[in-house]
């Protein structure tokens, strides 16, 4: 099916199921114990050996030897695969690094070896016994240092753009802003750790893994193999988080495959915990140069906003000033982006890759601009909103509200109480409000689906889609529900197996829409194959109650089966982003305390106000909101992958040191779905929420404390030793 023109209604439009808070069809599963994640995968009498990976012990260079002779004599080793070994090897279209083979070392702990054995202990054991020769070379892994060489990023990036006279502009404004803001490297941190049993039957493999997009996996790993994309079936039934960590093809099922062809048994691999950060991708550090003019009455008339990060060479950048282009209005303005080449460990996707570092710094230069104005700042960015694309003011966007989110979100958080700058105290506590806009566009993708319904009136879906704790198997069955007149407790969804139609996968927040939209177009194949068996005009025939009715006939669902029925379909879209900009909006408030001794801060409470089309399921989509806003609190208040810029590595390699929020640490949080809808989006009339929700947190956090105690902090995280020194003087 092809969405090229505007949605009119449909059979979603009845809203008997799709946008009802329903709870998880998966939750039982997970709060059981009975989901099974990839490690846990056991086929029955299978001969389990389990792989244990090794990591490069300097970040860039080569491997001159691997002397395995001991490890190969340790208690239960079944095998050793090493670098050396496999020799080089083709690289997937997705990865920037190599995951494994050959001798050059392109990053610390980039995958050498991987140790076999009766027990995970045995092969942990033994791994500690391989003697790894290497050859180091001199590397650059200080962001600030490698400035002066960063070079424009490939132009599929749209590194640069301009449009007016932004410099004219901004000398002649009345009032202006000139500023710096750091953000660091950042880990996904998520629950599951990287994991994946490989089996082979012949030149046949089987990969249970945890994945969010098993295409793109699938693919990956063939190619890296070298066998036909044919004889790998890939499975992720569960993924317990990935936050686009497990959106490429990683380390541990390549070793995995590698492992199990070199035993003749399945074996699994994990990666440690501790490996995890410099193995796999990471969110990159950025620099962010932002300057705003302004007329005094708040209009902008000269936005621009530069960026600088790093990757491995072949890499891309952080696209840290996308939202800059779209989210406020100003007819002089420029954007560009530098990328450095650094040896650390590969920089990718993280959730909301662009914007929510993006925003983490545009947002507090728009704070910063309200008080050069003494504006309140709710009011200065809604003097600033625009209907249009400001760099291509032709083209409208095709649905937006950020004013709505704004006036609403103040109005429940209680701004008109906010305090003046660091006016607030409550014993030991300074306290303060702060708030930001939330941005992030909405992306589609290609997504198919298959739709079978058999005798019993058993309505199932299969997808290669994935679950990574988003809801996938919820909408899906709410959006087959809607389409097929049943209950949901008539649906079965099959989800994350190779051998389902090819969907969008979870990422980018693009995975609701564009997989319900699959559903949607397998689903209406179904409709019109059920109503061609029964002699019914398509055009007029009404699905409910598990009921199919055309005029003054109605049969029953199951009966209209028959055998069985199948539709099959995938979802294409057309031009409409080209002439109308797809965009989600949203407004996040908090409130917090910092003590007036210590610097400590503690959030009180938080308020995200998103716009984003159509809400699937409001319980499914509000725990993404608070999770994302988690993450945001966590983004400006802790999180930070130390680089040591002598050895090329992040430091800080586990949850005990790189320090993610707690439950005491997140106090309550409130979430406000806008009551809309976006025909240009999909037939669902949809859009993706999970990743509005972190946009934008971090800032709001920062122009609270700032709010609080006077002092601005330009650099994340807002550590307290950023802000003693600025604190009222104990007497």
């Amino acid at each position: 099916m092809q969405f090229d023109k505007p949605a009119t209604t449909n059979p979603i439009d009845q809203l008997k199921v799709v946008s009802k808070p329903t709870i998880r069809i998966d939750g039982e599963l997970k709060t059981t114990g009975k989901a099974i994640y990839a490690y846990e995968w056991n086929e029955p009498n299978a001969p389990y050996a389990y792989g244990y990976p090794v990591g490069a012990a300097i970040a860039k260079g080569q491997v001159r030897a691997i002397d395995a002779s001991d490890a190969r004599k340790a208690p239960g080793v079944l095998g050793i695969v090493t670098t050396l070994d496999v020799g080089d090897l083709d690289k997937g279209k997705y990865n920037t690094a190599t995951l494994f083979g050959g001798a050059e070392i392109q990053h610390y702990h980039q995958a050498v070896a991987v140790v076999v054995a009766e027990t995970f202990e045995q092969a942990r054991a033994a791994a500690t016994d391989l003697k790894i020769d290497y050859e180091a070379e001199a590397g650059t892994f200080d962001l600030r240092g490698a400035m002066a060489s960063a070079q424009k990023p490939d132009e599929s990036t749209e590194p640069d753009t301009a449009v007016g006279d932004f410099e004219g502009a901004f000398r002649s404004a009345p009032v202006s802003l000139n500023e710096t803001y750091t953000t660091p490297d950042q880990s996904h941190s998520m629950m599951e750790p990287h994991a994946s049993v490989a089996s082979w039957d012949g030149d046949q493999l089987t990969v249970w893994t945890s994945s969010q997009m098993i295409d793109w996996w699938r693919s990956d790993l063939a190619t890296t193999l070298g066998v036909d994309k044919e004889k790998v079936h890939l499975m992720s039934t569960f993924v317990g988080g990935g936050f686009g960590g497990k959106l490429f093809l990683r380390a541990d099922a390549v070793l995995a495959a590698f492992a199990a062809r070199e035993v003749g048994r399945p074996v699994k691999v994990a990666l440690p915990r501790p490996l995890m950060p410099n193995n796999t991708t990471h969110r990159p550090a950025t620099i962010q140069r932002i300057r705003i003019g302004a007329e005094r009455d708040g209009k902008i008339t000269a936005i621009a906003h530069e960026s600088w990060s790093g990757d491995l060479k072949g890499g891309g950048p952080e696209t840290a000033v996308n939202q800059t282009r779209l989210l406020y209005a100003g007819a002089n303005r420029m954007t560009a982006m530098r990328l450095a080449a650094l040896d650390l460990p590969e920089g990718n996707a993280m959730r909301a890759p662009g914007e929510a570092p993006g925003l983490m710094a545009l947002e507090i230069a728009i704070d910063e601009m309200a008080v050069k104005l003494a504006m309140d700042p709710v009011q200065f960015r809604m003097v600033n909103d625009t209907q249009v694309d400001p760099e291509h003011p032709d083209r409208p966007f095709s649905h937006r509200n950020l004013i709505g989110c704004l006036t609403l979100g103040a109005e429940r958080f209680g701004w008109h109480r906010r305090p003046a700058t660091a006016s607030r105290r409550e014993g030991n506590w300074l306290v303060g409000m702060g708030v930001a806009a939330a941005f992030r566009n909405n992306l589609v993708m290609p997504s198919g689906a298959r739709v079978k319904l058999d005798s019993d009136g058993i309505v199932t879906v299969e997808t290669d889609m994935t679950d990574i704790g988003t809801g996938s198997y919820t909408i899906i069955a709410q959006t087959a529900a809607e389409m097929m007149g049943v209950g949901i407790g008539r649906v079965r969804v099959r989800l994350g197996d190779s051998q389902f139609p090819v969907s969008a996968g979870s990422g980018g927040q693009f995975g609701a829409n564009s997989s319900t939209s699959g559903v949607y177009a397998a689903c209406v194949k179904l409709r019109e194959a059920v109503a061609s068996k029964l002699g019914f005009n398509s055009d007029d025939v009404v699905f409910e109650n598990g009921q199919v009715r055309s005029g003054n006939r109605t049969v029953a669902l199951a009966e209209a089966a028959g055998d069985g029925l199948v539709g099959e379909d995938t979802m294409e879209w057309g031009d409409l982003a080209k002439t109308h900009q797809q965009s989600t909006f949203g407004a996040h408030f908090v409130e917090l305390g910092v003590d007036a001794f210590t610097g400590e801060t503690r959030i009180r409470r938080m308020l995200a106000v998103c716009a984003a089309g159509r809400i699937l399921n409001p319980i499914t989509a509000r725990s993404q909101v608070i999770g994302a806003m988690t993450m945001g609190a966590g983004a400006a208040l802790t999180e930070e992958l130390a680089v040591d810029t002598r050895r090329g590595f992040f430091v800080n390699h586990d949850l005990a040191s790189y320090e993610v929020p707690v439950h005491a640490d997140i106090p309550h949080q409130d979430v406000i779905f806008m009551d809309e809808t976006d025909p240009m989006s999909s037939p669902m009339k949809a859009k993706g929420v999970g990743e509005l929700g972190l946009c934008g947190v971090s800032a709001a956090v920062a122009n609270a404390i700032f709010n609080a105690t006077g002092i601005r902090v330009r650099q994340y995280p807002i550590t307290l030793d950023k802000l003693i020194a600025g604190l009222p003087v104990v007497g």
